[in-house]
């Protein structure tokens, strides 16, 4: 039996920017933040909504993102797994890199794991743009390499854990969105909603 020492807080990301069945992707993003608390632990907190643009540029329709901080008490591949399946019930098919997604979650950080390891993370955070955008990992990487990169999974985050620090860099959540450009940040824009269950 696990104990509260196993209780391990993880970050993920969540987004979609296509509707699915009439649901339109911000009751999907929210529909999805109350299937996560579900399966969790113990606290669970979840960022407002917010609207930004595809990634890449042109990839297609506005995202709609979110994120959490929640506590686990298994394994980093079995929150995985628990997300892939709820990716599933929406609808989720894995067909190209950075496409247009009904449903998207990612775990960006569990506890202050590197995995599969410091070498192999750091294979993946080197890779140049075209290479990432055309290599997919078989593995889990966390921290996501690209994060300190990515304004549209670093503001939903710092509602929820703006003092979570990036074992690989020593570099707080909430000092990743300081260094963001201007013009990145105000692409980024809240709509509020967390869910049925509220903000926190």
């Amino acid at each position: 039996m696990m104990t509260k020492r196993d209780v391990t807080t993880c970050l993920i990301a969540l987004g979609a920017n296509l509707p699915k069945g009439g649901i339109s992707p911000e009751v999907a993003v929210s529909q999805a933040m109350d299937r996560v608390a579900e399966a969790c632990d113990g606290a669970v907190a979840r960022s407002r909504l917010f609207r930004t643009p595809a990634f890449p540029e042109g990839a297609g329709p506005d995202f709609v993102n979110a994120a959490m901080r929640v506590e686990w008490q298994s394994t980093a591949q079995a929150l995985l797994a628990h997300l892939h399946g709820i990716e599933a019930a929406f609808g989720r098919r894995r067909e190209a890199r950075w496409e247009a997604r009904v449903m998207d979650l990612d775990l960006i950080g569990f506890g202050d794991a590197i995995l599969p390891d410091p070498e192999t993370r750091a294979r993946w955070a080197g890779l140049s743009p075209e290479d990432a955008a055309q290599v997919v990992p078989d593995q889990l990487i966390v921290p996501h390499p690209r994060l300190a990169e990515r304004g549209f999974v670093l503001v939903p985050l710092a509602d929820v854990a703006p003092d979570w620090v990036d074992p690989t860099s020593g570099r707080s959540v909430g000092a990743m969105v300081q260094a963001l450009p201007h013009a990145v940040l105000e692409t980024i824009t809240p709509l509020g909603g967390c869910g049925e269950s509220g903000c926190q």
